[in-house]
């Protein structure tokens, strides 16, 4: 998280899920944004893949073969909108660990990038999710973006989004 703005900054969570954040202070300074969740348009076989991957890896350890095949038939039934849902699921839909901290998500040549496209016509706020245990006023701060009409939004939804998020 001290390194230069746009490189990727990539930990462990709760010892289990990997967690993306964008580095966006000058280097030394220790900012980021955390990637929440991803709407996928393009490459959806390989993101189903890597989630199946990693999760069959995850039961293997476990030594259960049940567990495993019900994992499988589980993602494979997830609607595209839901594979990168949260943020230990962007990680594993593109099979991020902490190796890939350091990487320049603005180099065009990256195997994980940050690209333009467009910006959606209304970005709306809320408090993060996920930091009870935080003091005031950070667990309260509108530090969350959310684009109402993706169904990749992850967490719970907004009480003006209704139905947007599904």
């Amino acid at each position: 998280m001290f390194g230069a703005p746009g490189h990727a900054y990539v930990y462990m969570i709760y010892g289990f899920y990997f967690c993306l954040n964008v580095v966006t202070e000058p280097e030394g300074r220790p900012a980021a944004v955390l990637v929440r969740a991803v709407e996928p348009v393009a490459g959806i076989d390989a993101i189903r893949r890597a989630r199946i991957e990693r999760e069959l890896r995850r039961k293997r350890l476990l030594g259960d073969a049940a567990a495993a095949a019900l994992a499988r038939r589980r993602i494979e039934a997830l609607p595209a909108s839901r594979l990168c849902s949260g943020p230990g699921l962007v990680a594993a839909g593109f099979s991020l660990t902490r190796s890939d901290t350091g990487r320049d998500l603005l180099d065009p040549e990256s195997p994980i990038r940050l690209e333009a496209g467009l910006r959606p016509p209304d970005v709306r706020t809320s408090a993060r999710v996920g930091i009870d245990y935080a003091a005031e006023p950070w667990r309260t701060m509108a530090w969350r973006l959310i684009d109402p009409a993706s169904p990749s939004v992850s967490g719970p939804p907004l009480p003006d989004l209704g139905a947007a998020r599904r």
